[in-house]
C-alpha cells in the first residue's frame, strides 16, 4: 500500500445481516428462555447476557455495552424495569431499550417512554414481530405495535393516586395479595366493616366488580408483582 493512500473503508451494515448484541431481562426464567429462543432464530441477533432484575440488568449493560436492551417492566421490588430503563437511559443513551410487558395500560407505556423506551412490545406478539421490532429498534431508533401506538394517542388516564386515598391503595394492596378482610383489619388496625366499606368503594371508583379485577389492576399498577 503507497504511503499516505486512503484507508480501506468499512462495509456498511447490511440490515438483517449485522450482528445484534442483546441484553435480555425478565423475573421468570422460562420466559425469558422462551424469548432467547425465538431471538435466536433471527438472523445475526445474539443474547450475550441475561438479568433477573433492574440491578443487575444496569451492572450488565455497564459491563457489556450491547447493541440493544430487551426488558420486562414488572420485575421483583428493589429496581423494576421502568427504574432500570431511565437509570439505563441516564448512563447510556445510545443504547436502545425495548420494552416487553404483558401490559398495554396507557399509563405503563408512558411511564417507559417517559423513563427512555425506545420501543413497547407485547409479549403475546409473533415471532415476526418481535423480529420486526429488534431491527427497526436499531436502524430507526422506535418500534411501537399498531395498538400500542393507538393508545398514546389516547388522553391520558387519571393517575391512581387521583382515584384512590393512600389508605384505599394500602387496602388495595393487601386485597390483590390474597388477604381477607380480618386479617387486613388486624394489619391495619381497623374493623373488618371498615375495610368491607373501603373495599367497596375502591370498586367503585375503578368500576371493577370482583376481587380477580382488582388483582389485575394491582399487577398493571405495580402494587404487586406475579
Amino acid at each position: 500500500m503507497k504511503a499516505n493512500a486512503p484507508l480501506p473503508s468499512v462495509p456498511a451494515r447490511v440490515p438483517g445481516l449485522a450482528r445484534i448484541r442483546i441484553v435480555l431481562a425478565d423475573d421468570h426464567d422460562l420466559v425469558r428462555a422462551a424469548i432467547k429462543a425465538l431471538l435466536s432464530l433471527m438472523e445475526g441477533a445474539e443474547v450475550i447476557a441475561e438479568a433477573r432484575e433492574g440491578g443487575e440488568l444496569i451492572q450488565l449493560v455497564d459491563d457489556l455495552k450491547p447493541d440493544i436492551v430487551m426488558t420486562d417492566i414488572s420485575m421483583p421490588p428493589g429496581m423494576d424495569g421502568i427504574a432500570a430503563i431511565s437509570e439505563i437511559h441516564a448512563r447510556h443513551p445510545r443504547i436502545p431499550v425495548l420494552v416487553l410487558s404483558m401490559y398495554d395500560t396507557l399509563d405503563f407505556v408512558r411511564r417507559a417512554v417517559a423513563c427512555g423506551a425506545s420501543g413497547y412490545l407485547m409479549k403475546d406478539a409473533s415471532p415476526f414481530e418481535l423480529d420486526l421490532a429488534v431491527r427497526s429498534v436499531m436502524n430507526t431508533g422506535a418500534y411501537f405495535s399498531s395498538s400500542i401506538a393507538q393508545r398514546l394517542l389516547q388522553p391520558a388516564e387519571p393517575a391512581m393516586e387521583a382515584r384512590l386515598t393512600a389508605r384505599q391503595v394500602e387496602i388495595l394492596t393487601q386485597v390483590a395479595q390474597g388477604r381477607a378482610s380480618k386479617e387486613i383489619a388486624f394489619k391495619l388496625g381497623l374493623s373488618a366493616k371498615t375495610v368491607d366499606v373501603h373495599r367497596a368503594r375502591i370498586m367503585e371508583r375503578l368500576c371493577l366488580n370482583d376481587i380477580a379485577s382488582l388483582t389485575r389492576y394491582a399487577l398493571r399498577e405495580g402494587l404487586i408483582h406475579a
